[in-house]
Protein backbone atom coordinates (compact mmCIF):
# COMPACT_ATOMS: atom_id res chain seq x y z
CA UNK A 1 0.00 0.00 0.00
CA UNK A 2 1.41 3.29 -0.71
CA UNK A 3 1.85 6.11 1.98
CA UNK A 4 0.04 8.91 1.16
CA UNK A 5 2.44 11.48 2.38
CA UNK A 6 6.08 11.25 2.60
CA UNK A 7 6.86 13.98 5.43
CA UNK A 8 4.01 14.84 8.05
CA UNK A 9 3.86 17.01 11.27
CA UNK A 10 2.08 15.08 14.08
CA UNK A 11 0.50 17.35 16.92
CA UNK A 12 -0.32 15.66 19.83
CA UNK A 13 -2.13 16.91 23.02
CA UNK A 14 -0.38 17.39 26.71
CA UNK A 15 -4.02 16.50 28.21
CA UNK A 16 -3.64 12.58 25.99
CA UNK A 17 -0.57 12.06 27.73
CA UNK A 18 -2.22 11.87 31.02
CA UNK A 19 -4.17 8.59 29.76
CA UNK A 20 -6.21 7.08 33.00
CA UNK A 21 -4.01 9.65 35.16
CA UNK A 22 -5.58 13.03 36.39
CA UNK A 23 -2.31 14.59 35.89
CA UNK A 24 0.97 14.00 34.37
CA UNK A 25 2.41 11.15 32.14
CA UNK A 26 0.60 7.78 31.64
CA UNK A 27 3.51 5.78 30.99
CA UNK A 28 1.09 3.13 29.29
CA UNK A 29 -0.56 6.21 26.96
CA UNK A 30 3.01 7.09 25.91
CA UNK A 31 3.77 3.81 25.14
CA UNK A 32 0.91 3.33 22.72
CA UNK A 33 1.64 6.46 20.72
CA UNK A 34 5.64 5.35 20.81
CA UNK A 35 4.63 1.94 18.97
CA UNK A 36 2.37 3.91 16.78
CA UNK A 37 4.87 6.17 15.68
CA UNK A 38 7.50 3.49 15.08
CA UNK A 39 4.85 2.03 12.99
CA UNK A 40 4.63 4.60 10.26
CA UNK A 41 8.51 5.16 10.67
CA UNK A 42 8.96 1.99 9.21
CA UNK A 43 6.86 2.55 6.50
CA UNK A 44 9.82 5.21 5.49
CA UNK A 45 7.27 7.96 6.42
CA UNK A 46 9.28 11.18 8.07
CA UNK A 47 8.13 12.21 11.10
CA UNK A 48 8.31 15.38 12.66
CA UNK A 49 6.28 15.68 16.56
CA UNK A 50 4.61 18.48 18.62
CA UNK A 51 3.26 18.06 22.02
CA UNK A 52 1.54 20.15 23.97
CA UNK A 53 2.32 20.76 28.13
CA UNK A 54 -1.29 20.79 29.36
CA UNK A 55 -1.31 18.29 31.31
CA UNK A 56 1.57 19.56 33.53
CA UNK A 57 1.02 22.93 33.57
CA UNK A 58 -1.46 25.16 31.15
CA UNK A 59 0.27 29.37 30.92
CA UNK A 60 -3.22 30.55 30.54
CA UNK A 61 -5.20 29.14 33.65
CA UNK A 62 -1.93 29.98 35.18
CA UNK A 63 -2.53 33.75 35.10
CA UNK A 64 -5.90 33.01 36.55
CA UNK A 65 -4.27 31.63 39.91
CA UNK A 66 -1.92 35.20 39.59
CA UNK A 67 1.02 33.69 37.45
CA UNK A 68 2.55 36.51 35.09
CA UNK A 69 1.15 35.65 31.34
CA UNK A 70 4.55 35.75 30.39
CA UNK A 71 6.55 33.16 32.55
CA UNK A 72 3.05 31.35 32.84
CA UNK A 73 4.19 30.78 28.96
CA UNK A 74 7.58 29.80 29.31
CA UNK A 75 6.25 27.14 32.48
CA UNK A 76 4.14 25.82 29.75
CA UNK A 77 6.89 25.88 27.43
CA UNK A 78 9.16 23.72 29.86
CA UNK A 79 5.93 21.24 30.31
CA UNK A 80 5.96 20.25 26.47
CA UNK A 81 9.96 19.73 26.63
CA UNK A 82 9.13 17.25 30.00
CA UNK A 83 6.43 15.55 27.67
CA UNK A 84 8.91 15.85 24.30
CA UNK A 85 11.69 13.93 26.91
CA UNK A 86 9.16 10.81 27.81
CA UNK A 87 8.08 10.55 24.13
CA UNK A 88 11.81 10.27 23.10
CA UNK A 89 12.26 7.90 25.82
CA UNK A 90 9.93 5.78 25.14
CA UNK A 91 10.42 5.62 21.25
CA UNK A 92 14.08 4.67 22.16
CA UNK A 93 13.14 2.18 24.20
CA UNK A 94 11.46 0.15 21.15
CA UNK A 95 14.25 1.43 19.18
CA UNK A 96 12.97 3.86 16.97
CA UNK A 97 15.67 6.63 17.33
CA UNK A 98 14.35 10.02 18.03
CA UNK A 99 16.01 13.61 18.46
CA UNK A 100 14.47 16.19 20.60
CA UNK A 101 14.66 19.69 19.78
CA UNK A 102 13.80 22.89 22.01
CA UNK A 103 13.15 25.91 20.48
CA UNK A 104 15.14 27.88 23.00
CA UNK A 105 18.52 26.86 23.81
CA UNK A 106 18.31 23.69 26.32
CA UNK A 107 21.77 22.24 25.67
CA UNK A 108 22.09 18.97 27.11
CA UNK A 109 18.45 18.18 27.57
CA UNK A 110 17.88 18.76 23.74
CA UNK A 111 19.15 20.58 20.51
CA UNK A 112 18.86 23.93 19.70
CA UNK A 113 15.83 23.59 16.80
CA UNK A 114 16.47 24.52 13.48
CA UNK A 115 14.54 23.53 10.38
CA UNK A 116 17.99 22.10 9.03
CA UNK A 117 18.80 20.36 12.01
CA UNK A 118 15.40 18.67 11.98
CA UNK A 119 15.27 17.81 8.51
CA UNK A 120 18.27 16.40 8.33
CA UNK A 121 17.47 14.18 11.40
CA UNK A 122 14.31 13.04 9.59
CA UNK A 123 16.29 12.19 6.43
CA UNK A 124 18.17 10.06 8.79
CA UNK A 125 15.28 7.94 9.98
CA UNK A 126 14.90 9.81 12.99
CA UNK A 127 11.87 11.35 14.48
CA UNK A 128 12.30 14.82 15.29
CA UNK A 129 10.58 16.04 18.47
CA UNK A 130 10.07 19.27 18.69
CA UNK A 131 9.58 21.31 22.05
CA UNK A 132 9.16 24.65 23.67
CA UNK A 133 6.55 26.07 21.75
CA UNK A 134 7.59 28.96 19.11
CA UNK A 135 9.61 29.52 22.21
CA UNK A 136 7.68 32.80 22.57
CA UNK A 137 4.79 33.70 25.21
CA UNK A 138 1.30 34.63 23.75
CA UNK A 139 1.52 31.50 21.45
CA UNK A 140 0.01 28.69 21.98
CA UNK A 141 1.41 24.84 20.91
CA UNK A 142 -1.10 24.72 17.99
CA UNK A 143 0.53 27.89 16.78
CA UNK A 144 4.17 26.19 17.26
CA UNK A 145 2.86 22.90 15.58
CA UNK A 146 2.00 25.12 12.61
CA UNK A 147 4.93 27.18 12.66
CA UNK A 148 7.41 23.97 12.45
CA UNK A 149 4.83 22.05 10.16
CA UNK A 150 5.50 24.52 7.69
CA UNK A 151 9.35 25.49 8.28
CA UNK A 152 10.16 21.36 7.97
CA UNK A 153 8.12 21.48 4.42
CA UNK A 154 5.67 19.02 5.71
CA UNK A 155 3.02 17.95 3.37
CA UNK A 156 -0.29 17.72 6.72
CA UNK A 157 -0.28 18.61 10.28
CA UNK A 158 -1.95 15.44 11.91
CA UNK A 159 -3.58 16.69 14.95
CA UNK A 160 -4.36 13.83 16.91
CA UNK A 161 -7.03 14.37 19.83
CA UNK A 162 -9.61 12.36 21.91
CA UNK A 163 -12.25 12.89 19.09
CA UNK A 164 -12.21 11.23 15.78
CA UNK A 165 -12.55 14.39 13.63
CA UNK A 166 -14.68 18.24 13.94
CA UNK A 167 -18.56 18.13 14.79
CA UNK A 168 -20.96 21.02 14.58
CA UNK A 169 -20.44 20.80 18.57
CA UNK A 170 -18.96 19.06 21.22
CA UNK A 171 -19.84 15.59 20.35
CA UNK A 172 -19.20 15.04 24.19
CA UNK A 173 -21.37 17.56 25.63
CA UNK A 174 -23.96 17.56 22.76
CA UNK A 175 -25.42 14.16 21.20
CA UNK A 176 -26.62 16.19 18.57
CA UNK A 177 -23.45 17.46 16.89
CA UNK A 178 -22.33 15.73 13.46
CA UNK A 179 -18.94 15.18 12.56
CA UNK A 180 -17.61 17.07 8.94
CA UNK A 181 -15.86 14.78 6.18
CA UNK A 182 -14.04 17.91 5.28
CA UNK A 183 -14.15 21.59 6.36
CA UNK A 184 -12.54 24.51 5.00
CA UNK A 185 -10.33 27.01 7.00
CA UNK A 186 -13.09 29.79 7.06
CA UNK A 187 -15.84 27.59 7.97
CA UNK A 188 -13.43 27.20 11.43
CA UNK A 189 -13.53 30.90 11.80
CA UNK A 190 -17.03 31.40 10.34
CA UNK A 191 -18.66 28.49 12.85
CA UNK A 192 -16.55 29.76 15.69
CA UNK A 193 -14.92 26.17 15.83
CA UNK A 194 -12.32 25.03 18.45
CA UNK A 195 -10.45 22.94 16.83
CA UNK A 196 -6.94 25.07 17.07
CA UNK A 197 -6.87 28.57 17.95
CA UNK A 198 -6.83 31.39 14.82
CA UNK A 199 -3.57 31.99 14.72
CA UNK A 200 -2.55 28.31 14.27
CA UNK A 201 -5.44 28.14 11.68
CA UNK A 202 -4.61 31.07 9.99
CA UNK A 203 -0.80 30.21 9.30
CA UNK A 204 -1.94 26.74 8.15
CA UNK A 205 -4.06 28.84 5.17
CA UNK A 206 -1.84 30.97 4.30
CA UNK A 207 0.63 28.59 3.61
CA UNK A 208 -1.47 25.75 2.47
CA UNK A 209 -0.81 23.01 5.10
CA UNK A 210 -3.43 20.84 5.23
CA UNK A 211 -4.87 19.51 8.95
CA UNK A 212 -6.12 16.20 9.37
CA UNK A 213 -8.08 15.95 13.21
CA UNK A 214 -8.01 12.23 13.98
CA UNK A 215 -8.59 9.87 17.19
CA UNK A 216 -5.26 9.27 18.49
CA UNK A 217 -5.75 7.37 21.56
CA UNK A 218 -7.56 4.96 19.25
CA UNK A 219 -4.41 2.25 18.66
CA UNK A 220 -3.88 2.15 14.93
CA UNK A 221 -5.53 4.75 13.69
CA UNK A 222 -2.06 6.56 12.79
CA UNK A 223 -1.38 3.97 10.10
CA UNK A 224 -5.01 4.31 9.15
CA UNK A 225 -4.67 7.88 8.26
CA UNK A 226 -1.66 7.55 6.22
CA UNK A 227 -2.76 4.65 4.84
CA UNK A 228 -4.92 6.59 2.95
CA UNK A 229 -7.97 5.37 5.17
CA UNK A 230 -11.29 8.37 5.53
CA UNK A 231 -11.14 8.90 9.23
CA UNK A 232 -11.04 12.17 10.86
CA UNK A 233 -11.29 15.11 9.23
CA UNK A 234 -9.73 17.23 6.17
CA UNK A 235 -9.34 20.69 7.28
CA UNK A 236 -7.81 22.77 3.67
Amino acid sequence: MSNRYKRILLKLSGESLMGEKQYGIDEKRVAEYASQIKEIAEMGIEIGIVIGGGNIFRGLSGTTKGVDRVKGDQMGMLATVINSLALSSALEKIGQKARVFTAINMFPIGEHYSKWKAIEAMQQGEVAIISGGTGNPFFTTDTGSALRGIEIEAEVMLKGTRVDGIYTADPEKDPTAVKFEKISYDEIYTRGLKVMDLTATTLCKENHLPIIVFDMDTVGNLKKVLSGENIGTLVY
